[in-house]
């Protein structure tokens, strides 16, 4: 509980500082009272229609990227896995790009994000197509695998093929992760998917924690591991899609918020659930406030960011695998 307690009160320090902190130079009182009251027509507009959507999405974004990483690892008992690992990122990402490149997305601004939504449900039914209703974790890694591969493929041909420069270097930006220039309606397009995402997983503690004796002994216990598998990839793809659906292809949360997190909780799955979305919001408001503040008129990208951060920390997991092996 304390732990939970500590990275609460972290996140609404961030939250507050995402609130505060941008190229306009806004004193703390007036920025407060215009977005309580509405008082202030300029400083109503950048608090309300900027900086709150950027703020809700960067907790709803993290939360969601940390609380499926943790799932995953739980699932498949591998500190290892991330996200990612079932296909459903590169696949709303080709949806994104198809938007982007046909022009749709110019003319109807929620296409977007709709379309990355697509991608992911897509490829949710093609993974499960893929694995069969009782295919074990190798064969849905092998799934996801090939469907990343093939989702990652078409997009170098979107790209490779473009005849519009500009189109294709939209696509390099969104694709590199960001939360700027978002509004509340890609807020509202997100919080559904995601609450479906954080419903289904939320349930899924008992059967993680008891996964981890193996699964003969979970079964013996009265897990369903279908049941407990269909849980994880349709909450884990909600929450994965809808996140990469409102600000693109940001790395490397799922997989280090998790890994950083398990040591406090006791390694318990069902106590690393909500420490790793608390922990994993307060990764992702902190890298967009670092990005503000780093290079204010270069506008760096939130995906680029998290992944020279997250890197190394990687690097330091594998490093302690391999020495544990030795």
């Amino acid at each position: 509980m304390r732990v939970l307690a500590a990275l609460g009160l972290l996140v609404a320090a961030l939250f507050a500082a995402s609130l505060l902190v941008g190229p306009a130079a806004m004193g703390l009182g007036p920025s407060l009272r215009a977005l309580v009251t509405g008082e202030g027509e300029a400083v109503v507009l950048v608090m309300r229609e900027i900086r709150l959507p950027r703020a809700l999405l960067g907790v709803m974004v993290g939360a969601a990227l940390g609380l499926a990483g943790a799932a995953m690892q739980g699932f498949l008992r591998n500190p290892l896995a991330e996200p990612g690992l079932i296909g459903v990122s590169p696949a709303a990402s080709l949806g994104a790009v198809l938007a982007l490149q046909t022009g749709v997305a110019a003319v109807w601004a929620p296409a977007l994000p709709l379309a990355a939504l697509a991608g992911a449900a897509g490829a949710v039914a093609l993974l499960f197509v893929l694995a069969g209703p009782r295919g074990g974790a190798l064969t849905l890694i092998l799934a996801g695998i090939a469907l990343s591969a093939l989702a990652g493929a078409l997009v170098a041909l979107v790209l490779n093929l473009s005849p519009n420069p500009f189109a294709a270097m939209e696509i390099v930006f969104w694709m590199m992760g960001s939360l700027a220039d978002r509004s509340m309606l890609h807020v509202s397009l997100a919080a559904p998917f995601m609450l479906v995402g954080v419903v289904l997983l939320a349930r899924t503690g008992r059967g993680l924690d008891a996964l981890t004796l193996g699964e003969d002994a979970a079964s013996a216990l009265g897990v369903s591991l279908e049941r407990l598998r269909l849980q994880v990839v349709i909450g884990v793809a909600a929450l994965v899609g809808a996140a990469t659906a409102v600000a693109g292809a940001v790395g490397f949360v799922g997989l280090v918020v998790p890994h950083l997190l398990r040591p406090l909780v006791g390694a318990r799955p069902s106590a690393l659930l909500p420490a790793a979305a608390l922990g994993g919001a307060a990764v992702v408001l902190a890298a967009d406030i670092a990005t503000r503040l780093i290079a204010p008129d270069r506008d760096l990208k939130l995906g680029v960011l998290t992944a020279i951060v997250g890197a190394p920390f990687f690097f330091r997991l594998i490093w302690s695998m391999r020495r544990g092996m030795e």
